[in-house]
């Protein structure tokens, strides 16, 4: 019995450890700031909802579950190959659980437990957005800033990005990072605001990854 329960206690552990192991460094966080101005010489791209995606990651002591969100809006300008200004809505009613199957009553569950007021509120919420407030090249990355808006509270976020131009079209891919829920106030079993949670408790670091493309207007 004592061999079995240090088994048990083993995988857990590994399984904790590799989940905390494998995540994504967490995106650059501060106080929202002035978005960018647009110039006479750039170009306006108006984003391709249906080709762009944001695919996330949440974690828990005992594994993760996946999913994607999709884009409702989204528009930008490039001066150059740099991202000049921009601004983007997230339909949050599209929040969907990828790790498990639609036919399957946790899907369901866990779909509708994340739109549920204890973490995205979505009814009251339906959508975040995101801002660009700035763009510029660090260690050989292209980082790319602007406040992000989810429920209630506005953050600045830098995360890098890779452009590619394609005629008349450009597609923005984010390397994947993570933000700390915990700071757009998203509480439910959140150590930062419980302390009597044991090992119940879902992880602040959420992963996301997004991939963006637009075409010239």
């Amino acid at each position: 019995m004592k061999n079995r329960f240090l088994t048990i206690l083993t995988l857990a552990l590994v399984v904790t450890f590799a989940s905390c192991k494998d995540k994504a460094q967490e995106a650059e966080t501060t106080e929202a700031a002035e978005a960018a101005e647009v110039t006479e010489v750039s170009t306006k791209y108006l984003v391709d909802t249906d080709a762009s995606t944001i695919m996330w990651k949440g974690f828990k002591p005992t594994g993760s579950h996946t999913g994607t969100i999709q884009l409702e809006s989204g528009v930008f300008t490039m001066n150059g190959d740099a991202i000049e200004s921009g601004s983007f809505l997230v339909d949050m009613t599209s929040l969907n659980v990828t790790d498990i199957p639609e036919e399957e009553e946790d899907h369901g569950k866990l779909t509708g437990h994340l739109k549920s007021p204890d973490f995205f509120d979505v009814e009251t919420f339906p959508a975040s957005a995101f801002e660009v407030t700035g763009f510029t090249s660090e260690n050989g990355k292209m980082m790319l800033s602007g406040n992000l808006k989810m429920k209630d509270v506005e953050n600045n976020i830098s995360i890098p990005v890779t452009i590619t131009e394609n005629n008349d079209s450009v597609t923005i891919t984010s390397e994947t990072f993570t933000v700390d829920r915990s700071k757009w106030n998203i509480k439910y079993g959140s150590k930062s605001f419980f302390d009597d949670l044991g090992d119940k408790f879902i992880n602040d670091d959420m992963e996301l990854q997004i991939t963006i493309t637009a075409n010239k207007a």
